[in-house]
């Protein structure tokens, strides 16, 4: 799984951006509910699960570390949902390995919630548009 990063302007939504990471949460479960109603195979348990972990961390990490969210989305297609989470900060997202060293992204800082989005996204895009802010898309399989 890579990264792509690119210029876009951030997923607008008719919502509220959430308050914190249990709203956030609360609408992607949401989403997958309706999904779950549609013809042909309901997300399985562990892409559910998958799914509400990816929004917590990437919720999490915007709030803590990128001065808020500006943008939430969440997007239920036949077999992913991708999660999309603006923050105005146009700075790229850390990560350390397992020894806590530095890796691509930037200096060690934080936990090990970028590489656990990474692991379980089968794609994630960052999104930098003109201006400040980047938004972050993780696209998980349903099934």
């Amino acid at each position: 799984m890579g990264v792509t990063t690119g210029h876009r302007t951030p997923h607008t939504s008719r919502h509220p951006v959430p308050r914190d990471a249990a709203e956030a949460r609360a609408r992607v479960a949401e989403a997958l509910e309706v999904a779950a109603l549609e013809p042909g195979t309901p997300p399985s348990a562990t892409a559910v699960g998958d799914a509400l972990l990816v929004t917590s961390e990437l919720v999490t990490n915007a709030l803590r570390h990128a001065g808020g969210l500006t943008g939430f989305g969440v997007d239920v297609d036949a077999s992913a949902v991708t999660i999309s989470v603006a923050d105005p900060s146009g700075e790229l997202p850390h990560f350390t390995d397992v020894r806590r060293r530095e890796r691509a992204c930037g200096a060690a800082e934080g936990g090990f919630g970028w590489p656990l989005v990474r692991q379980l996204a089968e794609e994630v895009r960052v999104f930098l548009p003109p201006g400040d802010g980047k938004t972050i898309e993780a696209r998980l399989p349903l099934h």
